[in-house]
């Protein structure tokens, strides 16, 4: 019933102190497709409604409304029919609990997967290679926080879903959570904008390293492996799980905490751009060891007050926690360290989103060299970024500096989402100006 039929070119083996991992049976040049895997289960971030389609992700004007809850868009009515399986777990409560219908992403998530579970009876073309079910869950590795914070995703599936799901027993839904945890994937636009979440099986059977041959991106709901370096024949192949811009000790906690492994790749073991991403001012004869350390707590307790302001604070008020913490670092950190590109970073974002463009170009500048310094060279986050700037370029009436960013973001786009994605031939029409 649940037979593998495998994914051509590609084969899932045992990789020496990771588990279980793929690698490729053929080569790959830089660029080219190695696999394409659609979502498990999937769901659009409430934000993001009314400008792409909840069943097939795909961004337009002129999206139809759910008659019933008028929260729901799609193209027509055959993306409409599609998704109701998914969307009747929530139309109705949506029109119930009004203003106080608020479950988290995750659980919105789980509540797809527990009603897909149900009605699955033969493997499905997302777990070619991996089950579902066969997913690494690290119940033993969770710490108290995370307990809590599972269980309150439980509390939260109970409280708006008990109507229209039966749920698995209770270590059943600790499982899943804990899976959808340290599997599940932010699926992001070109400018890294987040759109969702979703469970692709196969692709959580990539391993991570810090210097990445292949990168995952997104087509609607089917997530693409591309090669980002050149592979050979019987390579294993790695994405990365995370942000690459920081430093090696910053990369290990963080994979550590949400994914439970040390890693031990090239750079982890030389760190070699270690320097690089910790300059300090020019005048570094003058700056001790303990100043660069107390530096670096700081910058980092900066970054995770940041991090939770978000939630409360204006964004005045959050634009001026940024620029109080770049002037502190600056005392110690040159603008190429990465806490002070951090923050640069959430400062341009902010400026975004206050519509002060001015401000945001100049912090882009600021960032878009060191990016490409520090990122690998095919790195959505310097494509993301060229692109932002481009585009503020363009509002900004500077039109040949607009275009001039919007071919280098093109240049990466077309090896990261290939040639023929949408993002590409949109990206081209901007630049010819239609």
């Amino acid at each position: 019933m649940m037979e593998c039929e495998g994914i051509a070119g590609i084969e899932r083996f045992s990789s020496p102190g990771k588990g279980r991992g793929l690698r490729v049976t053929r080569a790959y040049e830089v660029g080219e497709l190695l696999f394409s895997c659609p979502a498990y289960s999937y769901v659009l971030s409430v934000n993001e409604r009314g400008f792409i389609c909840e069943q097939c992700f795909t961004r337009k004007k002129g999206l139809a409304k759910c008659g019933k809850c008028k929260k729901a868009f799609y193209c027509n009515v055959n993306c409409q029919k599609k998704n109701w399986p998914m969307h009747k777990l929530e139309c109705h409560a949506m029109c119930v609990y009004g203003e106080n219908w608020c479950p988290s992403e995750t659980v919105r998530l789980v509540a797809r997967i527990i009603a897909r579970l149900r009605h699955q009876r033969e493997r499905s073309p997302s777990e070619k290679l991996l089950l579902l079910k066969d997913m690494e869950a690290h119940m033993e590795d969770m710490d108290n926080e995370k307990k809590e914070m599972t269980e309150a995703h439980i509390a939260g599936l109970h409280h708006f879903y008990s109507k229209h799901l039966d749920f698995p027993d209770h270590h059943a839904l600790l499982t899943l959570l804990s899976q959808v945890h340290c599997n599940g994937f932010t699926v992001e636009d070109e400018e890294l904008s987040s759109l969702g979440l979703a469970i692709f099986p196969d692709i959580a059977l990539l391993n991570h390293s810090c210097c990445p041959n292949v990168i995952v991106t997104y087509r609607g709901i089917h997530a693409e492996v591309r090669a980002v370096q050149k592979i050979s024949q019987g390579q294993e192949i790695y994405t990365s799980y995370i942000d690459l811009l920081y430093p090696t000790e910053d990369r290990i906690e963080k994979l550590r905490d949400i994914y439970y492994f040390s890693c031990d790749c090239k750079e982890c073991t030389t760190k070699s751009m270690d320097m690089k991403k910790m300059n300090v001012r020019k005048l570094s004869d003058e700056i001790s060891q303990k100043e660069i350390r107390d530096m670096v707590f700081y910058a980092r307790k900066a970054m995770e007050d940041f991090r939770k302001a978000k939630l409360e604070k204006s964004p005045a008020e959050l634009l001026e926690m940024c620029e109080l913490s770049i002037d502190k670092m600056s005392t110690v950190f040159d603008d190429a360290n990465i806490y002070i590109l951090h923050m640069m970073y959430q400062a341009m974002g902010i400026c975004l989103f206050m519509e002060n463009y001015d401000g945001a170009v100049r912090y882009g500048e600021k960032i878009m060299k060191p990016y490409t310094v520090l990122y690998p060279a095919y790195s959505l986050n310097i494509a993301s970024m060229y692109l932002k700037m481009g585009r503020l370029y363009m509002a900004l009436d500077r039109k040949s500096t607009g275009i001039s960013a919007l071919q280098k973001a093109l240049a990466i786009m077309e090896v990261v989402h290939g040639k023929d994605h949408t993002y590409v031939t949109e990206l081209k029409q901007e630049i010819r100006g239609e």
